[in-house]
């Protein structure tokens, strides 16, 4: 008896220390592969250091968007098909595919600290085994249950729809740990029919949405306890007069500076429709939290010419761009995609 137990325990470990493997070999490649070469800094901010960030973060945020715009992607395609319709392998590899030249590039500015690689592997990793579970279940039992509902869609093929949009609106603005899963799967439980497939949704979604529940609550706890992210930044802007800029919603007037204004915005989403707004009223960026540099992400029909990284999207037939701008061309370039067909996706601050 005791070495059946040896045998199938050994077994277990194998199988713990193969899937270890699969799941860290994309950081193991990033590490090997995606190596840049360091260049000396010789941008001298206007800003002091308490209000600058490190210029890589422009960068290096884009992973953790790109898991807010894979469920803007499996949204999209859930609105009129079903989840085993979404890619959910191509989703993990554009997370791994962007972070290699992102990775190379952010060397170029600084690099990454230890700190922020921890947080965009542990992050990546998650990411990866999540949407693996997602396509292993999906890809059969959940494929299964859609056979036996037949071609129209039940009630909860369209409430989870729209959870999932939901959702990921949410995302572009606040940390994914606050959304309030538990109402989620409330929401199910009373939106259920008798059909099969709501039977299916409702158990599968409530042990995910459950789970979630419980998982962002001890990440909530972990944040509380290492302090959240600056949630406003600091710029100088040149172009609108400070009675302007301090009438946009949003903006707080520091003070005048010979190259401009300087404000502090909120960050994230909101920063991207600011950003905008200051475009169209004719102003430009002189620096933007201590930095010269800053990532954008387009939308177009094709990839563009010169892009860090272009992909296509999912559900929505268009293509991803990430490009490197320089923080004096931003709001030209801002006023450029108003013409299309490339348009503005987000900003990346720091």
């Amino acid at each position: 008896m005791i070495r059946v137990l040896g045998r199938w325990l050994g077994r277990a470990l194998l199988a713990a220390a193969v899937l270890a493997a699969l799941l860290l070999a994309p950081v193991a490649w990033v590490e090997l592969a995606c190596r840049g070469e360091a260049v000396a800094e010789t941008y001298e901010p206007l800003l002091p250091p308490e209000d600058r960030r490190a210029e890589s973060r422009t960068l290096l945020t884009y992973p953790e968007w790109h898991i807010v715009h894979a469920y803007e992607d499996y949204a999209q395609v859930i609105a009129a098909g079903d989840p085993h319709d979404f890619r959910f392998l191509r989703a993990v590899a554009g997370f791994w595919g962007a972070l290699c030249p992102l990775s190379r590039a952010a060397a170029a500015h600084g690099g990454a600290t230890g700190e922020t690689k921890l947080t965009i592997y542990t992050i990546g990793v998650s990411f990866t085994a999540e949407l693996a579970l997602k396509a292993l279940y999906e890809e059969t039992a959940g494929r299964v249950a859609t056979w036996i509902r037949g071609p129209e869609r039940a009630p909860l093929d369209d409430l989870s729809a729209r959870q999932t949009a939901e959702y990921a609106a949410f995302l572009r603005q606040v940390p994914w740990y606050r959304w309030d899963f538990r109402a989620d799967a409330r929401a199910l439980d009373a939106a259920a029919t008798g059909a099969f497939r709501d039977r299916e949704r409702r158990f599968a979604l409530g042990i995910e949405y459950r789970g979630k529940a419980a998982y962002a609550k001890v990440i909530e706890g972990a944040v509380g306890q290492v302090g959240a992210d600056a949630l406003t930044m600091r710029a100088v802007v040149s172009g609108v007069a400070p009675e302007a800029l301090a009438a946009m919603e949003g903006v707080t007037v520091i003070g005048a500076r010979p190259q401009g204004v300087e404000i502090e915005t909120p960050r994230y989403r909101a920063f991207t429709r600011l950003a905008e707004r200051l475009a169209e009223a004719g102003g430009d960026f002189v620096e933007i939290a201590g930095n010269d540099d800053i990532l954008v992400s387009t939308l177009s029909p094709a990839p563009v010419e010169g892009a860090l990284h272009s992909f296509a999207r999912q559900g929505f037939g268009d293509v991803r761009n990430l490009r490197l701008v320089k923080v004096r061309d931003l709001a030209d370039v801002l006023r450029a995609l108003r013409t299309g067909p490339e348009t503005l996706e987000h900003i990346h601050d720091y």
